[in-house]
């Protein structure tokens, strides 16, 4: 059953991503990104990311080796579409332990609300529904770890855990949440080890390893961490207390974590391990971090999942039997309740859109376009046009200060480009400043731009 419910993941993710990239909706940040520093692995290189500057080593923005290990099949399959399909596959997996552990805890029941609940939870819409990130990789191996904790298998928890460390540098602080976890509830020992090497390995990687890699030699998102300096006490105890929980956008990501669990996972210890990740994002100034955009609660979806079997298989031990069981069924009730009206909020809600299945005219035309630029070429890109041939050409956003340069060919969406990093009107002023450099118009069709220098 589990793997049957973790391939039906597998192929509703995979559909949504493909259909995106098909229909030109993914990006260079991040899909394009991503797949630069994969293409740079399977050749034998450590990462570089054109679309982040010129010859920029991606380690240097974010400590993630661990993506080297879809190189082996980028060479066999060197396209876009090998990173979405290996996202889909990953997330797709972390149903399994999580089933497997609801169906032994709960029964059939149990085990279908959870597993379909984390299958189709907002956190994992998100990430299926905005191209390719490293977290992908954390996810399954969160879903291990929090289920080994769950069941006290402590050496099997740390084990699982521990690869977090070459997924995203933030990430030894989930790991040092474990091991301190391990320590209080298991073998002490092994907790300390466990939570020492999560410490460490995140200082490591932000103070010494990212820097060495970064042009700038500093790690680039203490930006994010507000300026202190002219604050006053108040102002402190303020910003780390209630701070962290306002504006609303922070509590309605808190809500839309448990609302799914029936708020059940609160009773579980198990929740703590969220705290380094919840944490840094409401600490950030940075507003993208506080609310249920993009993929930054993927690794939060196994978690309170996880809780939610952990505080139900702690409740039919209590009580009577009648007591305990409608409980239970009240709860999965609830939470089947909350993923179904969910679902139609996020991204896979668009599987049921007639468009995703069909490829406009507009889109066609672009696929032409794309198909006059030789492989091999320097190109600056509007940014949901990078992915389509990063595979091929060396490829720049256009409109990023970083990215400006003399590329051999220019391709912009000047009637629907995304919007960032420039808009229509900038997109328009950016063609016209490249022909007057000398670039020549080869072709001009659906508001589509290809030039070429000289």
């Amino acid at each position: 059953m589990a793997w049957g419910m973790a391939l039906a993941g597998f192929t509703v993710y995979a559909a949504l991503s493909l259909s995106l990239h098909r229909r030109m909706l993914t990006t260079g940040y991040d899909l394009g990104i991503f797949e630069q520093a994969v293409r740079s692995y399977a050749h034998g290189h450590l990462p570089i990311a054109e679309l982040k500057g010129h010859n920029y080593p991606l380690l240097g923005d974010h400590f993630s080796p661990i993506t080297a290990t879809i190189a082996p099949f980028y060479r066999i399959w060197p396209m876009p579409v090998t990173l979405l399909l290996a996202q889909a596959a990953l997330l797709a997996v972390a149903t399994v332990p999580l089933t497997r552990w609801a169906h032994r805890t709960l029964g059939m029941p149990g085990a279908v609300v959870i597993g379909a609940g984390y299958g189709v939870s907002w956190g994992i819409a998100q990430t299926v529904g905005f191209d390719f990130h490293e977290v992908c990789f954390a996810v399954p191996l969160i879903a291990f770890s929090i289920e080994a904790l769950g069941n006290e298998r402590w050496r099997t928890a740390a084990a699982c855990c521990l690869p977090l460390l070459l997924v995203k540098e933030d990430l030894g602080l989930t790991v040092a949440v474990v091991g301190g976890y391990i320590a209080y509830r298991g073998p002490r020992q092994l907790g300390i080890i466990t939570a020492a090497i999560g410490i460490s390995g995140t200082c490591l990687e932000m103070l010494v390893v990212v820097p060495a890699f970064n042009p700038n030699g500093v790690y680039a998102y203490f930006n994010g961490v507000p300026d202190n300096a002219n604050e006053g006490l108040f102002d402190l105890l303020f910003r780390y207390t209630f701070g962290l929980v306002t504006p609303e956008a922070k509590v309605v990501t808190l809500l839309m974590l448990l609302a799914p669990t029936a708020f059940v996972a609160l009773r579980s210890p198990l929740l703590i391990i969220a705290t380094p990740t919840l944490a840094w994002r409401f600490a950030s100034s940075s507003e993208g971090y506080w609310g249920t955009r993009f993929h930054y609660s993927a690794v939060l979806m196994p978690i309170v999942f996880g809780a939610f079997i952990h505080a139900l298989a702690a409740l039919r031990q209590q009580n009577s039997k009648k007591i305990r069981e409608g409980v239970v069924r009240h709860s999965l009730i609830v939470s089947a309740a909350a993923t179904v009206i969910m679902v139609p909020i996020f991204p896979f809600a668009q599987l049921a859109e007639g468009s995703m299945w069909t490829q406009s005219p507009r889109v066609a035309v672009a696929r032409q376009i794309l198909s006059r630029i030789p492989d091999e070429s320097t190109v600056a890109a509007s940014n949901r046009l990078v992915p389509q041939i990063t595979n091929r050409c060396t490829v720049m956003v256009l409109g990023l200060p970083q990215n400006q340069g003399n590329p051999e060919w220019v391709l912009a969406d000047t009637r629907e480009p995304q919007g960032w990093p420039i808009g229509r009107e900038q997109e328009m002023i950016e063609v016209e400043n490249f022909r007057q450099r000398g670039y020549k118009t080869v072709r001009e069709e659906e508001g589509f731009v290809l030039l070429q220098y000289g």
